[in-house]
């Protein structure tokens, strides 16, 4: 009973970690007390439940919202829960295992689990990882310009698994530079990346146009009307004023507002390119037949042309396409989803003279690596462009995003245009700083600076850092197992 309070105890601290609560640092306690659960347990067994637990508490407390979007998509959180089981099989097995070897197996365990769990299943996900509670302290959320948000994880996992040691009386003083070295390692890498920027910041807007019926479905033409919003704001941005207007994902497209498919849509769009004299990143989908679509940004130079577009490469699970559909087509709600989105096959960066733009849409700008891939193909800006309008006014999944996307800005130490049709939008600096951000829901111009700085040793480094944190820990464990037996279970070794 007591590691599942614990574990119960752990999941509502590392909820509270996350917007709409705050303070990210006590993340930190809620990991703890996690550990300190799969400590106390006796067997691999209750091992496995107390991680399920923990898990799905939260992943349930941080995604509730999901339901929202389809209630099938809630799927997702037993899904992730199922990784913190596995994650609580592995570390109550080594129990009695000597405190470094135990410390090395829980931090080395635990970067696994993220390394798997970012990719699959159906793509992965990164939300709930403990680095991005730390988003909203300057200070500490600049070391991800040296690790990356991974980094950042395993650092909490680090410092957890001290101080799950310490309350429980298993401490040896070796552990004690096991975490802190790399701590005084990044800090100490930190003002390489406290650069100025390279070039005089370009003015930017961005258009939250919002839609008709703002968190509701309102057909019918709700996709052209929706145009018709931000293209109306579009018209009052001065001429010669910004050298760049985004526009989030979901303002075109559809059957009647594609500016690919349509010339009246696109030649509106021309015509504002041409009158301010900047170009024009827009979002939106093109069905290209009755079971697939295309989710795109599509890029207009100050000229009016079309240069490209950007198609999305990571599409979201039950929202944009149903995984394994012949096994859930029987489910009434996936009438909400009768297209699968045809993904894009990599990174398009956008050239605007010394202005690089690279772009992500929706989702992917939760994933390091879709940003990583726009960064290293030479990309100096980023847009992230977005939808939030299925999860209601109230949700607090717009905060948590904008929590991830600020976490790209110092990873790649760019500046990052957050551009949501029904908000919240901001304009993130490369130390993931912003002014504030808009409110749901309504229709607005976003005006701000983007300043150019130089590159960060996670643009070359990536999530290093995680994967050799899980190669500890796959060593750990296999030396583990050549000291207690064939089995590898220290509970049966005293």
């Amino acid at each position: 009973m007591k590691p599942v309070l614990y574990a119960t105890a752990g999941a509502a601290l590392s909820v509270l970690a996350f917007p709409p609560f705050r303070p990210g640092l006590l993340i930190l306690p809620g990991v703890t007390l996690f550990l300190v659960a799969l400590r106390a347990c006796r067997t691999r067994l209750q091992g496995f439940w107390t991680g399920g637990v923990y898990g799905l508490l939260f992943f349930g407390g941080l995604m509730w919202w999901l339901g929202e979007l389809d209630l099938l998509a809630l799927i997702l959180v037993p899904v992730q829960a199922v990784f913190f089981a596995l994650y609580g099989w592995w570390l109550a097995g080594r129990g009695k295992a000597e405190p470094v070897r135990w410390y090395l197996s829980a931090v080395g365990g635990w970067a696994l689990m993220e390394v798997i769990r970012y990719r699959f299943p159906v793509g992965g996900q990164e939300w709930g990882a403990a680095g991005y509670a730390l988003s909203d302290n300057l200070y500490v959320r600049l070391l991800a310009s040296v690790v990356g948000t991974s980094g950042l994880t395993v650092l909490v996992v680090l410092l957890a698994a001290m101080a799950a040691l310490g309350v429980t009386r298993h401490w040896d003083s070796r552990i004690r530079w096991a975490g802190v070295a790399p701590v005084l390692v990044m800090a100490a890498a930190v003002p390489s990346v406290m650069t100025q920027y390279d070039a005089a910041p370009f003015p930017i807007a961005i258009v939250q146009g919002s839609t008709p019926c703002p968190f509701e479905d309102c057909p019918p033409n709700e996709r052209l009307r929706t145009f018709e919003q931000h293209l109306a704001l579009t018209e009052t941005i001065a001429a010669g004023s910004v050298e760049l207007v985004v526009w989030p994902e979901s303002s075109t497209g559809s059957t009647n507002a594609d500016p690919m498919l349509n010339d009246e849509i696109r030649e509106a769009i021309t015509e504002q390119a041409q009158r301010i004299g900047a170009a024009i990143l827009i979002g939106g989908d093109r069905i290209v037949s009755d079971d697939e679509f295309i989710n795109a940004n599509v890029f207009f130079d100050a000229g009016g042309d079309v240069v490209g577009e950007y198609r999305k490469q990571h599409a979201v699970p039950f929202g944009e396409y149903v995984p394994a559909r012949p096994v859930f087509e029987w489910i009434p709600a996936l009438d909400q989803v009768p297209r699968d989105m045809i993904p894009g096959d990599g990174p398009v960066v956008f050239g605007m003279g010394v202005i690089q733009l690279g772009s992500v849409i929706s989702w992917e700008g939760g994933f390091s690596r879709y940003a990583l891939q726009h960064r290293r193909a030479g990309a100096n800006v980023l847009a992230v462009t977005t939808n939030k309008a299925s999860y209601g006014p109230d949700a607090p999944t717009s905060d948590q995003f904008v929590g991830m996307t600020r976490m790209r800005a110092v990873e790649l130490g760019i500046p990052v245009i957050h551009a949501a049709v029904t908000g919240k939008s901001t304009v993130i600096d490369y130390q993931g700083s912003f002014d504030s951000t808009t409110e749901t829901g309504e229709s607005v111009i976003v005006y701000g600076d983007a300043g150019l700085s130089t590159s960060t040793i996670y643009s070359t480094i990536g999530d290093a850092l995680m994967y050799l944190a899980a190669m500890v820990g796959v060593y750990s464990v296999w030396r583990l197992r050549t000291l207690v037996g064939s089995d590898g279970d220290p509970h049966e070794e005293d």
